[in-house]
């Protein structure tokens, strides 16, 4: 079964409430600036965005060109910056430096620190991201750097009965002061807003199970599942992360943890296969090294101690079918993590595919742009074709994803795209907060017939000027829910209903059609699909 498949049988099963077709009050359309009264309004609008976010205010002027607003807005940069250099806080003065550079600032050069000094001071003391690798140690050596983790939530009461309610993960040493890596999963509770129940944060050390060490948790990234915590111990071995670009198919890999609690474990296994999409910002590595409940945030080793990937899932009703993220996500977010709090991806408000020609990729192709989104605002359309993003080549959907990993959200980017016709353009794009579900933001911006472009795969036009709910398939997205679900072009559908579950992670649809690949047979049929994916970005 197709990954597009599995996943509306699995939406089929989650619903659902609310079933009224809603469709948003107003749908944003690009403004004409050359008339006086929209640049009037356009320009209140960026004196009100400049109290909450100055630099979608200074990208807001760029687009409009009015000199004085765009001088305005750059002004209140800097200033935002010079608090950030008096407070050292690098991390974030090198987001504003980044986009002053990018909106073509011209008094770039007065500014007290350029953005390689900034890097590097950003990166300077941040763990894990300098540690050598030592020469080969004996396994136990290795074991000793990790940690169980345990999350006392106090007690459940179940038939009348308390029990203690305990979460347990595993984690790993990245600095010898005790900073380490672990799952978002594993710590969630501490850190959602929501839970309103008792929580408290602990490590074990390795060899020494009595002990519970209390711990904190510094920053935190939900969509990758890791989490960087602080221990006040000093940690008798520290891992050195390595490179899974130097993983392959087959290598031999080692997994150390805690499963359902056993501390001190160690398994074994190779590399099953790489780029499997489970994550929806990126890929993970599919291994066969035993992962159970407890491994939860351990290291996966190659055979010289380095850090290769971080365990978060294992199916525990398929022998040898676990998962493991990436290195490389740990060390591109790991100075966002250290400077605290949740780590905030990037997007654009848009959704695409890898483009071929002949069998090459040659970029992204744009195939749904969300109203009022960046690449909305600044002129990218559908059917665009990106080939780079602040000078990096895009050739496929994962570059996409890669570069958005290594940048600020709330900053601005360049990006370059070749149209329909062939030609190329660049354009300045701000790189918005990646909403919690972007489909369920599509939909509430959009008409519905467009809206089901990214949702479904499918895009609709109205065939009715007295019923609202009667449409005609105009296009469908190859390898989508409604190509595997048996739509076609020209098919004429009768949406009935549209349905949410409670947290707007996946959305169901009743509708009434008739396919042509069945014979225009009359049907009802129910499709869900999740509000998130790997092609949103």
């Amino acid at each position: 079964m197709k990954k597009n498949s599995i996943a509306a049988v699995i939406c089929a099963g989650l619903f659902f409430s609310c079933t009224s077709i809603q469709q948003p009050e107003y749908v944003y359309s690009l403004p004409d600036y050359t008339e006086a009264d929209v640049r009037r309004e356009e320009v209140k609008r960026i004196e009100k965005l400049r109290e909450t976010d100055t630099v979608q205010a200074l990208w807001r002027a760029k687009l409009l060109g009015e000199k004085k607003t765009i001088d305005e807005c750059a002004k209140e940069v800097v200033e935002a910056y010079n608090e950030y250099i008096k407070k050292e806080n690098w991390f974030e003065a090198l987001r504003l430096y980044s986009s002053l550079e990018k909106a073509g600032y011209e008094g770039l050069s007065s500014l007290s620190k350029n953005g390689e000094t900034l890097k590097k001071l950003s990166d300077t003391d941040v763990p894990g991201l300098t540690n050598k690798l030592t020469a080969a140690e004996k396994r136990a050596t290795y074991i000793s750097g990790t940690v169980t983790v345990w999350i006392d939530r106090g007690l459940k009461v179940e038939r009348g009965m308390g029990f203690a309610d305990r979460v347990i993960g595993s984690g790993f040493f990245i600095s010898k002061n005790g900073y380490l890596i672990t799952n978002h999963h594993v710590i969630e509770d501490l850190v959602n807003p929501k839970y309103e129940g008792y929580a408290r944060l602990y490590i074990k050390m390795a060899g020494d199970t009595e002990t519970r060490i209390p711990a904190k948790v510094i920053g935190w990234d939900p969509i990758v599942d890791l989490a960087l915590l602080k221990a006040e111990v000093d940690a008798p071995y520290v891992f050195a992360l390595g490179s899974s670009e130097d993983l392959n198919v087959g290598d031999r890999i080692f997994a150390i943890g805690s499963p359902i609690g056993l501390e001190s474990t160690l398994t074994s296994g190779i590399v099953s296969a790489m780029d499997r999409k489970l994550f929806t910002v990126g890929s993970v590595i599919q291994i066969d090294a035993a992962i159970n409940s407890g491994n939860s945030g351990g290291p996966c080793i190659d055979e010289n101690g380095a850090v290769q990937a971080i365990a978060f899932a294992g199916m525990l009703q398929y022998e040898g079918l676990n998962f493991a993220i990436p290195v490389e996500y740990l060390k591109a977010e790991l100075p966002a993590l250290y400077h605290g709090g949740k780590f905030e991806h990037p997007w654009l408000g848009a959704f695409g595919h890898t483009k071929k020609d002949l069998g090459k990729e040659i970029g992204l192709e744009v195939q749904y742009v969300m109203p009022g989104g960046s690449l909305s605002r600044a002129g990218i359309a559908e059917s665009d074709v990106i080939t780079s993003l602040n000078g990096q080549a895009v050739r496929t959907i994962e570059d996409m994803q890669n570069i958005l990993f290594r940048c600020s959200a709330k900053s601005l980017a360049e990006i370059k795209v070749q149209d329909a016709a062939g030609e190329e353009k660049s354009a300045l794009v701000y790189l918005a907060t990646r909403p919690k579900n972007p489909g369920y933001r599509i939909y509430s911006s959009d008409v519905l017939a467009n809206a089901f472009i990214p949702i479904f795969g499918m895009k609709l036009v109205h065939v009715s000027t007295t019923s609202s709910h009667k449409y005609s398939v105009q296009t469908i997205i190859k390898g989508s829910i409604a190509d595997e679900s048996g739509f076609s072009e020209n098919d004429p559908v009768d949406v009935l209903g549209v349905e949410f579950n409670d947290d707007k992670s996946a959305i169901y649809l009743k509708a009434y059609v008739k396919n042509s690949k069945k014979g225009y047979l009359d049907r009802s049929l129910g499709m869900g699909a999740p509000l998130d994916s790997p092609y949103y970005f």
